[in-house]
């Protein structure tokens, strides 16, 4: 038998960390979203261990800032040791980052989607429906449909405007849709030990990459007492000679965790590798998370740009649907988020060729080269990776940081000027309200730490247009804000009304 639910604005298929806050951020633009997911509860084993700041500004917008305390502990900082011990790498992280949030957080993943269940629970617009399988996704041009089974054999119909597959690596969105991948072919085998310590130990910094030709190692928080090791398997080694209980607890031991003073709740090979869809829009069919992109943890970058897929879609989705921008604005997802993960991932990549080294002369090679290039200097993290296409102007690309800014401002466009804002027409201001933009007016003798007067002198411009995503769209000198706000609003909705 099969039952069909009311049509629903958006479908998002798959209930992990992009799929809750795509679908938190469309309800709270008032989106109606019916959410899919395979799984009965949360999966309780964590798979990401961290986010950055600028993610952290991300989930804060889905409505989850105040719990993120309660389930993350800041990082303190990020080394790399060499072959003898010597430090190649020190970042220094902040508890009060450019983004008004720590530079980095650990966390337990299975608390941090519980959080974000809870919020998407709480929004009246969301249904979520756990223990249905996507088997089926057909499209028209004015909707698409999916067909779900349950654990019984029974289907389910769902209808929707859109439909966004968040549903993992091994996605079924993007098998249905017939989307090929580009692999890089990286690929190493690692064993993951997840510990619960039975007493809190101070761990300074808080992640280390031991780059050890001898076992290449990576020690990181992974939220309150918890703590993951990850070891890398050596040629030779075959994983079914690394997945047991027994190698993990003799691999942990000279890092003094034994039975005696943590639990071990989960060892487990993985590979990891180096992928992303080459398109991220079939039609009405979108893909966000894993479903459009894998890469290798060294950067930390896997959940959090998936967490920047959700945030890009969800006011673009919001815009279309809602009649105030053409559908082809969705085409700029693809063509921002690809990029911007290629480069995420190709990154990745470039760490772990350096981690990765197994033979002690070229790992010594390796030391001297990166010592004598200034290694082992503290530095701080580097910036978040600028937008370079899509919905920009040229030259803008910036990601600006606001600290806590973003609780006083709603959700949507913002333009912060040191100019009147009276000079935009009428019309203007009505289509601007329709955007839900925001337009912040600061003195231009005005005194703060935020920043944003310093950003605007260093670019000579009196006016900043921030997008949803908090992405800068482009910058203005004085007299040219109207300007600014004209190519935003033709490139959005080109048929409008004239003055």
């Amino acid at each position: 038998m099969a039952s069909l639910t009311p049509r629903a604005d958006v479908l998002v298929v798959g209930c992990g960390p992009s799929g809750a806050v795509l679908a938190s951020l469309l309800a709270r633009r008032n989106r109606r979203v019916i959410v899919l997911e395979r799984h009965r509860e949360v999966f309780g084993l964590p798979r990401a261990t961290s986010f950055d700041g600028e993610t952290a500004r991300l989930l804060a917008a889905a409505g989850i800032g105040a719990g993120l305390p309660g389930i993350s502990v800041p990082a303190t900082g990020y080394q790399w040791h060499g072959a003898d011990g010597q430090v190649l790498l020190d970042i220094a992280f902040s508890d009060t980052g450019r983004y008004g949030w720590p530079d980095a957080n650990t966390m337990h993943q299975p608390a941090l989607e519980r959080l974000l269940g809870a919020a998407v629970a709480a929004e009246p617009t969301v249904e979520v429906r756990r223990g249905l399988t996507v088997v089926g996704v057909d499209q028209t041009d004015g909707d698409v449909t999916a067909t779900a089974e349950d654990e019984t054999g029974a289907t389910h119909t769902f209808r929707a405007g859109w439909l966004v597959g968040c549903d993992g690596a091994n996605s079924v969105v993007r098998e249905l849709a017939a989307v090929p991948m580009t692999d890089l072919g990286f690929s190493f085998e690692w064993l993951l030990c997840d510990v619960l310590l039975h007493e809190t130990r101070e761990f300074a910094p808080t992640n280390l990459q031991l780059c050890d030709p001898a076992r290449p190692t990576t020690l990181v928080g992974s939220g309150p007492d918890r703590r993951r090791w990850e070891f890398m398997c050596l040629p030779g080694e075959s994983a079914a000679d690394m997945d047991s209980a027994e190698t993990a607890w003799r691999l942990l031991a000279p890092h003094g965790v034994t039975p005696q003073t943590a639990k071990l709740l989960r060892s487990g090979v993985y590979r990891s590798h180096a992928r992303w869809a080459q398109q991220w829009r079939q039609g009405r069919v979108l893909l966000a998370g894993d479903a459009a992109h894998l890469m290798p943890p060294f950067a930390g970058q896997g959940m959090c740009s998936g967490i920047r897929d959700a945030s890009n879609l969800a006011w673009k989705l919001d815009l279309v649907l809602g009649g105030r921008a053409d559908e082809r604005l969705l085409d700029t997802y693809t063509l921002e988020r690809r990029s911007h993960t290629k480069a995420a991932v190709l990154a990745s990549v470039k760490l772990g060729r350096v981690i990765c080294v197994t033979d002690p002369a070229a790992a010594a090679d390796r030391d001297a080269a990166i010592l004598a290039n200034g290694g082992g200097r503290r530095t701080p993290p580097p910036e978040a990776t600028a937008l370079a296409t899509g919905l920009l102007r040229p030259g803008a690309g910036d990601v600006i940081g606001t600290g806590r800014f973003d609780d006083l401002i709603p959700a949507g466009f913002l333009l912060i000027t040191t100019e009147e804002p009276g000079t935009v027409s009428e019309t203007r201001r009505t289509l601007l309200s329709r955007l839900g933009a925001t337009v912040v007016h600061i003195g231009a003798d005005e005194q703060t730490d935020s920043g944003y007067l310093g950003y605007l002198r260093d670019r000579g411009a009196a006016s900043v247009l921030v997008r949803p995503d908090y992405h800068v769209y482009g910058t203005a000198p004085a007299g040219a804000m109207t300007a600014l706000l004209e190519e935003l609003l033709d490139r959005l909705a080109p048929h409008r009304p004239s003055d």
